[in-house]
């Protein structure tokens, strides 16, 4: 295993991980887009992990395998954990030192708006910032497998180099997502606010074959938002968003209000 402890003060050294697995198309675009900026280390879940928010491992072991997916000139593992506990291992067992950057993604799949509360994309990022590293999150408005990743690639590698040139604001983490469209038709950037919307959830109820009944989550997506400042309005006009995203979820605005109470 390569000494990333002694690394620091050379190239930045930055890590990548994703919640669609370690073999997906999307972390290949990511990992190609990182190397022209530092040595990469990649951790990431050994199987699909959509959907799972922050979640983490306390009630069975982990497992961490050397993977050989990228190549042998880059350190890859895959884990049976969560997007989240791929940067724990990855900062703890792997690295041994907190890294310059961690990148999430590239997501097959939106992440914007109310979908941050639930993407593991999102999730791994946010563990990151929890340990006080910068971190971004990118994702595609594609769900498909063989979906193109240029476009995603190059705003991915564009952001990913002023990070580490500018640095981020302190307990910040960036939610990109990049509209499923060639390079030359997306406008340009937009930093937003996260949209106000929901899924409107339904389950529609079936029968295996052993007449037992089961349920399979459904919904439509709501958004309630018309303003032009937001993520969802940014990317429907071409746009990629770039929301920034804070761990805090305190709502400060109902304190004063809350003291207002008999409590």
């Amino acid at each position: 295993m390569p000494n990333f402890a002694a690394m620091k003060g050379k190239k930045p050294l930055i890590l990548v991980c994703n919640d669609d697995g370690i073999t997906a198309p999307g972390i290949e675009a990511l990992v190609n887009a990182m190397l022209p900026l530092g040595d990469v280390v990649v951790v990431a879940p050994d199987s699909p992990q959509s959907g799972t928010g922050h979640a983490i491992t306390i009630s069975k072991p982990l497992r961490l395998e050397k993977n050989h997916v990228f190549g042998d000139d880059i350190p890859s593992y895959q884990c049976s954990g969560t997007p989240a506990d791929c940067v724990k291992l990855g900062v703890d067992k792997v690295m041994h030192r907190k890294p310059d950057l961690l990148v999430s993604g590239i997501n097959h799949g939106s992440n914007s708006s109310i979908n941050v509360i639930y993407s593991g994309t999102m999730s791994a990022a946010v563990e990151a910032g929890i340990e006080g590293i910068p971190a971004v999150g990118f994702s595609l408005l594609n769900y498909a497998y063989d979906a193109d990743f240029t476009a995603s690639a190059h705003f991915a590698q564009k952001i990913a180099a002023e990070i580490l040139k500018e640095g981020m604001p302190d307990d910040v983490i960036l939610n990109v997502n990049i509209p499923d469209l060639p390079l030359e038709e997306i406008k340009g950037m937009k930093i937003c606010r996260q949209a106000r919307a929901k899924w409107v959830e339904e389950f529609d109820e079936r029968t295996d074959p052993y007449k037992r009944k089961y349920y399979w989550l459904t919904g439509k997506f709501n958004n309630m938002d018309k303003g032009e400042d937001t993520d969802e309005w940014a990317l429907a006009h071409n746009y990629v968003s770039v929301v920034p995203v804070q761990f805090d979820l305190t709502a400060h605005h109902a304190i004063s209000i809350l003291n207002t109470w008999d409590l």
